[in-house]
């Protein structure tokens, strides 16, 4: 104890012995101040300038108690002056002025990587990372896009699509424009994933083969339609709202380029298609409720200019649901579209 409270003496002094030579030395100028003669501090300090090399040409500190208290403050000035300037410092990081990025390493990713090699997203060879959203260590929880930048033929199908379509733990939404995609990885996903059970291991059935658990392939094919799956709007109509959504998307997808119309033919346009469609959905059969059916009704829509009491089959349709249902929503929307100007049933 007594050896460590030595040392911590021994270490002060050292830390402080510039300070203290430098009050010692600055005695010297307590003393040049003390021979200079003046009636006032300006004849003073003009005398000091004389006496002041006299002071110093001795290096031995003087001992006067003026010079002593002389030299205390100078040094304590220096200390406190020295210790601001350190506690206002630059936070340098020596030896990294030029950055510290380096490659990574093994030990970097592996926090970032699932135990289980199939419940990852596969960046490189040896780069992975898990899609559990919720991994042990919330720290390394991160999102799972990944943006694949190259030119044709470099291998992004090849190298980054294909084996991750090849893990089979999600769901997957694929472009494929070349057409290639689905007739390559189409079979493996028809086939799926061996079901594993509570142990983890592969379930087996009754013959001692392996249960899978296969993928529901959907294709939406815009170019050949005989090679897609179809898609029916009216199979997702639950209310009138749903009507008003779909008579919007299909005016909006079809009034062609350039300036829009008057909004006197639009809205007339949505009353139609809605009094339309609200028929189908709530009074046809559901193998009719489809886009032919649609297009039926409008092609026997005729008019005749020279009869405005002539009556077509849709006309004819409305009246006889009207009896029926007064207040039916395809009703009143069909009445105020014929409330419109008689000719918008030419156009």
């Amino acid at each position: 104890m007594k050896m460590k409270k030595q040392l911590d003496i021994k270490k002060l002094l050292l830390l402080n012995m510039p300070y203290i030579l430098m009050g010692l030395f600055a005695t010297n100028f307590g003393e040049g101040w003390r021979m200079a003669v003046g009636a006032d501090a300006s004849a003073k300090m003009l005398s000091f300038f004389s006496t002041l090399p006299v002071a110093l040409a001795s290096w031995w500190p003087s001992l006067h108690p003026l010079d002593l208290l002389v030299g205390l403050c100078c040094g304590a000035g220096l200390r406190l002056a020295v210790y601001l300037k350190s506690k206002n410092a630059k936070k340098y990081r020596h030896g990294m002025e030029y950055g510290s990025a380096r490659w990574g390493t093994h030990e970097d990713i592996a926090p970032y990587i699932d135990p289980v090699f199939q419940n990852n997203v596969i960046l490189t060879k040896t780069e992975s990372l898990t899609m559990n959203s919720r991994p042990k260590d919330p720290k390394t929880a991160r999102n799972k896009n990944v943006l694949v930048i190259g030119g044709s033929g470099s291998g992004k199908t090849r190298f980054w699509l294909k084996p991750n379509l090849m893990q089979m733990h999600s769901s997957y939404v694929v472009t494929d424009p070349k057409g290639t995609i689905l007739v390559e990885c189409g079979k493996m996903l028809q086939r799926g994933t061996p079901k594993l059970g509570k142990d983890g291991k592969p379930m087996k059935d009754k013959h001692g083969k392996d249960i899978y658990e296969p993928y529901r392939i959907k294709v939406l094919n815009t170019i050949n339609f005989k090679k897609s799956m179809h898609y029916n709007p009216f199979a997702y109509i639950h209310s009138e709202k749903d009507i008003l959504k779909l008579v919007t998307t299909l005016i909006a997808n079809t009034k062609g380029e350039g300036k829009a119309g008057d909004d006197f033919w639009v809205k007339a346009e949505t009353l139609l298609y809605c009094a339309l469609i609200g028929y189908i959905h709530y009074e046809a059969p559901v193998e009719e409720q489809n886009f032919s059916t649609l297009i039926e009704f409008i092609n026997a829509m005729e008019v005749r200019e020279d009869d405005e009491e002539f009556k077509n089959p849709v006309d004819l349709m409305f009246d006889a649901l009207e009896a029926e249902k007064p207040n039916h929503f395809a009703v009143r929307q069909y009445k105020k579209y014929k409330l419109a100007a008689g000719d918008i049933c030419s156009k």
